[in-house]
């Protein structure tokens, strides 16, 4: 079984085997609620592995997500509510409808018309009374669905003409939040909400992803606090033994060292690499001298 067709039939009965009597329990038992969790578990995996590159994983997961999919479609069909291909026909048409210039007459420029004539199209799908900002999930992550808001409201004109207001909105923000520290934690929370909604909209003026630009920070934050964690164990100590100042000393240290200062990453974070790699260097000279050997003693001989 090769075929696309095929091998999506295949994956739609083995999720039926499992939810018809005498299939799997667990299957059995679980509703469209209680694989919420999962569905978004597996994307965030699915996201995982397009970030590191990792196209064996990334096919797994997507296998993972495709299941959801037809988990869901399952349990629906018997309940009577809808098939997996209703599913098929909706997303087909929908692709179809969004995309008239590909598929009718319509005619488009460039992608940022593409993404107008998209919006245009939501908007008559959900009536000309609505409100743009309809139709964003409250369910997303609070930082994507801010970046989704502000994105709606400035594809209307209502946006920044500089990246400078906005961080001087920030500042803005910041000094109101700093006044309310002593007003009690519900005005502080509203504070410190705004400082974030204005950060992410600078993010998305800048035309940067603001998930990613914070996972890149956690990451970061991890490299550095597991540069820590190790340099105090090479000390025979650990971070729930070591001061403060301690680790503020070997958190700056890893700061320099990321940054090229002058202690070198391997001997400050990673010893055993270092002097593994320097083993493997010394082979490949030691190599590389017999190989000169072997070639100057045939050049020898032949001159001989």
């Amino acid at each position: 079984m090769t075929g696309k067709g095929q091998c999506f039939e295949k994956l739609c009965e083995i999720m039926h085997r499992l939810r018809s009597p005498g299939g799997c329990p667990w299957d059995r038992e679980q509703t469209h609620s209680s694989l919420i969790k999962y569905l978004i578990e597996e994307s965030y995996e699915v996201a995982e592995a397009i970030q590191e590159g990792d196209d064996p994983e990334l096919v797994r997961e997507l296998g993972d997500v495709l299941l959801q999919v037809v988990f869901h479609s399952e349990i629906a069909s018997q309940e009577g509510r809808f098939t997996v291909e209703d599913v098929l026909q909706a997303i087909c048409h929908k692709m179809i409808e969004r995309h008239p210039h590909v598929f009718g007459d319509a005619r488009v420029e460039d992608s940022d018309a593409v993404l107008k004539q998209w919006e245009q199209i939501k908007k008559k799908e959900r009536g000309e009374d609505s409100s743009i900002l309809e139709g964003i999930p409250k369910t997303l992550p609070a930082l994507l669905r801010a970046e989704r808001l502000q994105s709606r409201a400035a594809k209307v004109g209502f946006d920044w003409d500089h990246p400078q207001q906005i961080i001087e909105k920030i500042e803005e923000e910041l000094s109101e939040l700093k006044e309310s520290l002593s007003q009690g934690q519900d005005r502080i929370e509203e504070e410190l909400g705004d400082l974030l909604f204005t950060v992410v909209n600078l993010a998305r003026f800048l035309k940067m992803d603001p998930e990613n630009a914070l996972q890149e920070c956690n990451g970061k934050f991890i490299q550095r606090f597991q540069h820590i964690e190790e340099r105090l164990r090479s000390q025979g100590s650990s971070v729930e033994k070591a001061s403060l100042a301690e680790m503020d000393a070997l958190w700056t240290d890893a700061k320099s060292a990321r940054k090229g200062g002058k202690q070198s990453w391997f001997h400050v974070r990673m010893p055993t690499i270092f002097m593994r790699t320097m083993k493997k260097n010394l082979r490949k000279k030691k190599n590389s001298m017999r190989k000169r050997k072997t070639k100057l003693r045939t050049k020898t001989r032949m001159r001989m």
